[in-house]
């Protein structure tokens, strides 16, 4: 049984549950971060990403935190394998963006870069510490509360009623359809606008990350794979974004 005593009263771990985790987690996070674009305060995302975090163990006993991979890796080496690729695909991503966009708002980088508020002009010395602190935040609190959310729980609640291949596409349909709320509706010059071509690259990329986050958690046996993977890719992003663009 996946499920703690207490929730099976309510729930059964299928794709309704899944569903339900879905709307519960989801639907306020796009509001939340959408409300952040706009005021510039983003403290609400931190919180949204604990509950992602804890949400496993809110719901699951031992024997499904173990269905959804929060155990020790089968294969180590793929945790290497797993951070390089993440760190490789949020460069490729960097330069897909400077082709097709350059320094425009187009750019999915450099709306995302909006929210790190790097000061004009700053001194190197400046600059690499408030690098760390953002790639420091970037590889621990979206990485552990998205994997343990997207690729653990919500997966796996729909690979018990549609089988993992299916179970994929919805949750990687979700994660990618979430983060259009980071790009996509975007804010500019104090109004709303859909950038329809960028928003389809980009969710169409969060899409393909989606499966290469659960290809390395499969491979590697375990959802860390899937959470160090994701870090890479976080800590790419914001380094071509401190060095790239700035």
């Amino acid at each position: 049984m996946e499920l703690r005593p207490f929730w099976t009263r309510f729930f059964s771990f299928n794709w309704k549950f899944g569903l339900f985790l879905i709307l519960l987690v989801c639907v306020p996070r796009f509001i939340l971060v959408l409300q952040a674009n706009s005021s510039g305060s983003y403290g609400s995302i931190g919180l949204i990403m604990v509950i992602s975090a804890i949400a496993p163990f809110v719901f699951l006993g031992k024997y499904g935190r173990k269905q959804i991979g929060i155990s020790k890796p089968q294969k180590y080496s793929w945790l290497f394998v797993a951070f390089a690729s993440g760190l490789a695909v949020s460069i490729l991503l960097y330069f897909l963006g400077e082709v097709l966009y350059g320094n425009s708002h187009e750019n999915w980088y450099v709306y995302i870069a909006k929210s790190y508020k790097i000061p004009p002009g700053i001194d190197p010395h400046n600059k690499a510490i408030l690098f760390s602190i953002m790639a420091l935040t970037g590889m621990t609190f979206s990485p552990i509360g998205e994997e343990l959310f997207f690729r653990g729980i919500v997966h796996a609640s729909f690979a018990k009623s549609i089988g993992e291949k299916k179970a994929g596409t919805v949750e990687g349909t979700a994660f990618a359809l979430t983060h259009i709320s980071h790009f996509g509706l975007v804010f500019i010059n104090d109004q709303w606008s859909f950038l329809i071509l960028p928003a389809l690259i980009w969710v169409g990329s969060m899409f393909l990350i989606s499966k290469l986050f659960l290809t390395v958690k499969r491979y590697s046996g375990s959802i860390l794979g899937a959470i160090i993977c994701h870090a890479g890719f976080n800590l790419g992003m914001i380094g071509c974004i401190f060095y790239g663009l700035f």
